[in-house]
């Protein structure tokens, strides 16, 4: 029988992972939106903190820190010089053991000689070169300080080059000193622009097991290169100056003074030259117990470097920044597959937010959130009012469309008609027409569903901007009542023309977007005056219609406007400013508005005022507080429209 194994989907995007939560988001940017910040900067917000059951960048990036804490805090650097310094004293131990027993004067000169060595590691080392060992065993430990000062050399440079020379023959010293003499001269020929792609394909094909990164070219052989060189450099920077000095007198003894260690002096001073970008000056403070080798030093500093990009990255603080750059491989290598998951939701989520085109770039570069954002934030605020209309026992009446309700009888379709087919009259008299043959609808056919006639409404929504309802948090209730109200008369009263006016200490005009992303400013003055002006304009511009104002406020009028257009700021309110404001009341009564007034607050001369705007226009006065205000304003629109 055939046997299955499931596992871990790892080519590409996990197809079976659930789709990128849009709507969650766009709530999210809407409420970053409505509290006065910009569009770019709620994106960035966002996805700073991810979403409910998504990890934000900021975790990612307190990760990235934890860990580049952890490395610091547990190594140490002088592993090598530690490694080196017992084997030199395990070889003069096995030396003094051998010469011990033997009683001739030579074993008591050699005796002296190895008292009288250096106390320094490297100038023992050296003073060694040409000792004639008689023990077996301290010959052997010597020649390990040799190999170990070779192989951690070339890991230093060359990544993973240790684990590749277990052993180490007069062969392999000689392989590795004419890659090193070949690889020289290949950097010094391209740095005067004097190398070939054959130059290096032939490079490659003598000594390309040397190199697994599998660079393609000199530049991509020399960013390998550089980049593991300039952490090498960084961590001798690290160090103190005793180790420095110790290290740098011991290179020249790697594999037997075979002259490695000056090919490899040479190749860092190239690499220098070609990349003089890489941080070749940098260091870090290692404080922990655990000491490293030169190979393990290096690569301890180049993921030090790694982490340190990836945070910049993370950070997205530079101009043009996208979701994109993160360099996914390096994150999975740092913190392990699960960041590399999240890393790219985070990306799926901004580019689906792109690509369904619910951000934009204004023509000065800024983002901003399209008609379908607004949409979907309409949407989503006009269900949270509706909601609370329910949860207050009203029924929902915003099902009706703007031809109004059925009354029974249809109609043959002429051009312009907006009305509903009737799809059974419209079937009928196509058989009829086509008698037993093959039916066929044609535009004679068509019968439409005769509706009730509907006035049109023309409705000026008046919202008090002045800072006050920034600070006693009525700005994103205002906004989200705004919204609600635009998704409503968009999609089911569309025959409605709605006018949104904001007034502080002037009062103007403006569309739902530029509304979502009004920021709060200090500004004194609360001119009425000024919004009833713009509303009996935009009334007048109907005369056919319904008139309807609204009026959201959580302060009496402090300004007026003058006949030159400036505005007139006086607190307490003078008598001039609140005549001129009943005066505004008064024309529009007479053009048949009732002012509805939702009175936020609880301040008696307000409460006083409103009154008075209510019975001079017919209208009425609402304190809906905060969290009812969308269900207050719509309500009394559908109110409005009942009452019609």
């Amino acid at each position: 029988m055939t046997g299955y194994r499931y596992g871990r989907y790892v080519d590409g995007p996990d197809p079976l992972a659930p789709p990128t939560d849009l709507r969650a988001a766009m709530d999210e940017l809407g409420r970053e939106v409505m509290e006065g910040a910009s569009p770019e900067s709620a994106l960035r917000e966002l996805l700073r903190r991810g979403l409910p059951g998504q990890r934000g960048l900021d975790d990612l990036t307190s990760r990235l820190w934890q860990r580049r804490a952890a490395i610091q805090r547990r190594h140490r650097l002088d592993g090598t010089l530690q490694e080196i310094r017992r084997l030199l004293d395990q070889a003069l131990e096995a030396e003094r053991a051998a010469l011990f027993p033997d009683p001739d004067d030579e074993a008591r000169f050699r005796e002296a000689q190895l008292d009288a060595l250096p106390q320094g590691t490297a100038a023992a080392v050296r003073e060694l070169a040409e000792y004639d060992w008689r023990s077996p065993q301290a010959r052997e430990s010597y020649e390990q300080i040799q190999n170990l000062l070779g192989k951690e050399l070339l890991d230093q440079r060359f990544q993973g080059m240790k684990q590749a020379m277990q052993n180490v023959s007069p062969q392999d010293v000689e392989r590795i000193r004419e890659m090193l003499d070949d690889l020289n001269g290949l950097l010094a020929a391209h740095a005067q622009g004097q190398d070939t792609p054959e130059q290096f394909q032939e490079f490659m094909r003598k000594h390309g097991e040397f190199f697994p990164e599998n660079p393609r070219n000199v530049e991509e052989l020399i960013d390998a290169l550089a980049a593991r060189s300039a952490a090498a450099q960084r961590m001798m920077n690290s160090m103190t100056e005793e180790q420095r000095q110790e290290l740098n007198a011991l290179s020249q003894q790697a594999f037997g003074n075979s002259g490695i260690g000056q090919q490899l002096s040479t190749l860092d001073s190239l690499l220098q030259d070609l990349r003089p970008g890489e941080d070749w000056n940098g260091s870090a403070r290692f404080r922990g117990n655990q000491p490293l080798g030169l190979g393990e030093g290096a690569q301890a500093m180049a993921d030090l470097a790694e982490l340190d990009a990836l945070a910049e990255q993370l950070a997205q603080s530079y101009p043009g920044a996208r979701l994109e750059d993160i360099d996914l491989e390096a994150l999975v290598r740092q913190l392990g597959d699960e960041a590399g998951v999240d890393a790219r939701r985070l990306a799926e989520l901004e580019r689906e937010l792109r690509q369904q085109n619910l951000l934009e770039r204004a023509p000065d570069g800024s983002l901003r959130l399209t008609p379908k954002a607004l949409r979907r934030l309409g949407e989503t605020a006009l269900r949270g009012v509706i909601d609370s209309v329910r949860a207050q026992g009203q029924r929902d009446n915003t099902r009706a469309g703007a031809a109004g309700e059925l009354i029974g009888s249809t109609r043959p379709w002429e051009f312009g008609d907006t009305e509903p087919w009737n799809v059974p009259r419209t079937v009928t008299n196509a058989v009829l027409r086509g008698g037993t043959g093959e039916i066929s609808l044609d535009v004679v056919d068509v019968e439409v569903s005769e509706t009730e006639q509907r006035s049109r409404a023309a409705v000026a929504l008046c919202v008090d901007t002045s800072w006050s309802m920034v600070q006693d948090g009525r700005w994103v209730p205002m906004k989200r009542t705004a919204l609600a109200l635009h998704h409503l008369v968009r999609t089911r009263f569309r025959t409605d023309a709605l006018q949104l006016i904001t007034f502080g200490r002037h009062a103007e005009t403006v569309d739902i977007g530029q509304l979502t992303a009004l920021e709060g400013v200090w500004e004194q003055g609360t001119n009425l005056h000024h919004a009833l002006l713009l509303a009996a304009r935009h009334l007048r511009r109907h005369p056919d219609a319904q008139p309807v104002v609204l009026v959201v406020t959580d302060g009496e009028p402090t300004a007026h406007l003058e006949a030159d257009g400036e505005a007139e700021f006086f607190y307490p309110p003078q008598p001039r400013t609140l005549a001129k404001t009943v005066a505004e009341v008064d024309g529009l009564a007479r053009m048949g508005a009732a002012i509805t007034v939702f009175k936020l607050g609880d301040d008696p001369r307000l409460a006083r005022f409103v009154d008075l705007v209510a019975r001079r226009s017919g209208g009425r006065v609402v304190a809906p507080g905060e969290d009812g205000l969308g269900a207050a304003v719509v309500s009394d629109y559908l109110r409005s429209r009942r009452r019609r």
